[in-house]
């Protein structure tokens, strides 16, 4: 009877699944950041991006931030939306947590940056905050929009 030449259960392939679950460790705890220590991740809030025949909408799902801390800007075909959240504060004056047993919800700054793609009318920009979601609206150039062409039969 032949035997195979490798069985998943050797000593072997254990070694290299270890290996397999420190890299991804070592790469989820961004132990390479620019200053050469384990920089605090910030999560992001998430995006949606889509199009309609005039338009590009865009979609940041942030509920608890106050309207007038958000910047936006757009440079060179590229959307920065900075902005921040104090969940200390939705605690109320009188709470005085010393530290917490579990913690879910983002606290701090963020900065999010979206390439826009090319053709789109900046200078006709809208953004606007409600229930928690921005909403960002950047019209198509004229030339830029798709045209229905009418076929004829002769």
């Amino acid at each position: 009877m032949l035997r195979p030449w490798f069985s998943l259960s050797d000593p072997i392939w254990q070694d290299f699944d270890r290996l397999n679950r420190e890299m991804e460790k070592i790469f989820n705890e961004n132990y390479f950041s620019p200053a050469g220590i384990s920089a605090k991740r910030v999560p992001m809030p998430a995006v949606n991006i889509g199009e309609t025949s005039d338009q590009v909408l865009i979609y940041l799902f942030a509920p608890g931030l106050d309207p007038k801390d958000i910047d936006l800007t757009v440079e060179k075909n590229m959307l920065t939306i900075s902005a921040g959240r104090d969940t200390a504060k939705e605690l109320g004056e009188d709470a005085k947590v010393t530290g917490y047993y579990r913690k879910e919800r983002f606290s701090g700054k963020f900065r999010r940056v979206i390439a826009l793609p090319e053709g789109l009318d900046t200078a006709s920009i809208e953004a606007k905050y409600k229930n928690g979601i921005l909403n960002i609206s950047i019209k198509k150039k004229e030339e830029e929009k798709t045209k229905k062409i009418e076929v004829k039969v002769d």
